[in-house]
């Protein structure tokens, strides 16, 4: 059987069916292969059911606390296995709406394995045995993303040693726990063991954790981090070869010109992640590759003009907010609409740890790495009526501003609710605004972004509450 298309998309992550539906908005027949369920890993894997989780522990920590609220409850408990329930709800009722989504769009979807026989067709492997389909396209999407990079020495097997994946599964939860790796993902992990009430060990082999976030962001969540329990190990490299499992498991790391040992139930590796391109017969294309990411041009073509390449698997942020709005691109670059290319410092990065951290921008180190000539406005949540009215005011937001312009170049967070609040700076990026266009944008009272216009106000040493 054999089907013709204006679009097939290999990949049904967040990327590929967004890009699917934009497809069908500019009238192209789309079809969309997925090998596991539609929504991909950040549905199924990644960013819902690792936030169902954090905000289950999220509450259990807070549980902990309420006497300061004038709350008196009997003794707090924990029922993992109704976590684990209440995240695969959550990430059921998505996966029902993303289905709706397809049927709405008229989008055909395919669930099986998918590969380039060449640039106008696409081989499925349908699942279950159920044969295969030759779909005949105009043009190819490729949108497989990614999965978790291991270590040699420290390959998963589910029962010791983890990634993310594996760890979203856990029927019990241990009582220690090691992270190997402290960016983005070990840090949310961290943040929700500890709320669960682990011993959680993070070792970092950079100097510090957040390597990629303002040095200031870094400093503050790993002082936070450190607040809540968390053990953090810095400019430390693991041997992989000195691990050893049984009773728990082992192993060792070099730091500060020795070795160190560490110990725990299990241990989780969180060191990146690796493109899907295996199995997609991308030999029998003239696509390029830097270091295993698909390499595209700003519309996210290819080295051939009727394929692209979005998300995870081309690199750069990975993340499922960025696969959107390239295939978003890429979809209306195929239709000939002139799309505006992705500027990545317009993009808000956010991390759900507890407190969270939020960024869009420039941080100071990559401004004056640029030439320049800048300043700062920070403003601690510590001042903040609404934040004092949680019960949440560590962190604060800081700006990193253009002097004599007064350009907003980057904005970074730390504190209560700011992967919610970074969109307002977000949008200050896009429309070029300047920090006198924050601070004379009225914050209503009280309010967590108060911080933001004050921040605003401090470029300038104006900050009424300081």
């Amino acid at each position: 059987m054999t089907k013709d298309y204006d679009v097939v998309i290999i990949g049904g992550g967040t990327g590929g069916y967004v890009a699917a539906i934009r497809a069908s908005q500019l009238g192209l027949k789309a079809a969309v292969i997925e090998k596991g369920k539609i929504g991909g890993t950040c549905l199924h894997a990644g960013c819902i059911p690792s936030k169902a989780l954090l905000r289950s522990a999220e509450v259990y920590a807070q549980t902990k606390t309420v006497e300061k609220f004038g709350v008196i409850a009997p003794e707090v408990g924990l029922d993992f296995s109704k976590v684990q329930a209440r995240k695969e709800e959550i990430t059921e009722r998505l996966f029902k709406g993303v289905q709706h989504l397809m049927k709405k769009g008229k989008i055909d979807v395919y669930e099986g394995k998918g590969s380039i026989l060449q640039s106008s067709n696409v081989l499925v492997e349908m699942n279950n045995d159920e044969g295969e389909v030759i779909l005949n396209t105009k043009n190819i999407l490729i949108a497989t993303g990614s999965r978790p990079r291991t270590l040699p020495g420290l390959e998963v097997d589910a029962e010791y040693v983890m990634t993310s994946d594996e760890a979203l599964k856990m029927e019990a939860l241990p009582t220690s726990i090691i992270i190997v790796g402290g960016g983005v993902i070990g840090i949310e992990w961290a943040s929700m063991l500890v709320d669960f009430g682990l011993q959680v060990t993070v070792i970092e082999y950079a100097d510090r954790i957040l390597p990629t976030e303002d040095q200031e962001v870094s400093k503050e969540i790993q002082r936070l981090m450190k607040k809540k329990g968390v053990k953090i190990v810095t400019s430390a490299k693991v041997l992989p070869e000195t691990l050893e499992k049984g009773d728990g498991v082992s192993i060792k790391a070099e730091h500060k010109g020795k070795e160190a040992s560490f110990s725990a139930d299990k241990l989780l590796v969180s060191v990146g992640r690796l493109p899907n391109t295996e199995g997609l017969n991308l030999e029998n294309t003239t696509i390029d590759f830097d270091r295993g990411f698909i390499k595209t041009n700003e519309f996210y073509q290819t080295n051939e003009p009727n394929i692209y390449a979005i998300g995870d698997v081309i690199g750069g942020l990975q993340l499922a907010h960025v696969a959107s709005h390239e295939g978003i691109i890429a979809i209306e670059h195929m239709a000939g609409e002139n799309p505006v290319p992705l500027d990545v410092t317009l993009v808000s990065k956010c991390i759900y740890s507890s407190p969270e951290v939020a960024s869009v921008g420039l941080t100071e180190e990559e401004a004056k790495g640029k030439g320049y000539p800048i300043k700062t406005g920070k403003f601690s949540f510590r001042a903040i009526g609404k934040a004092l009215v949680f019960g949440e005011s560590d962190g604060f937001v800081k700006l990193v501003v253009e002097e004599g312009s007064n350009k907003l170049l980057g904005a970074h967070m730390v504190g209560p609710h700011v992967t919610d609040m970074i969109t307002e700076v977000g949008l200050a990026r896009v429309l070029n605004a300047t920090a006198m266009d924050i601070a004379h944008t009225i914050h209503p009272h009280p309010t967590l972004a108060e911080a933001i216009g004050e921040a605003a106000l401090a470029v300038d040493g104006k900050a009424i509450h300081a």
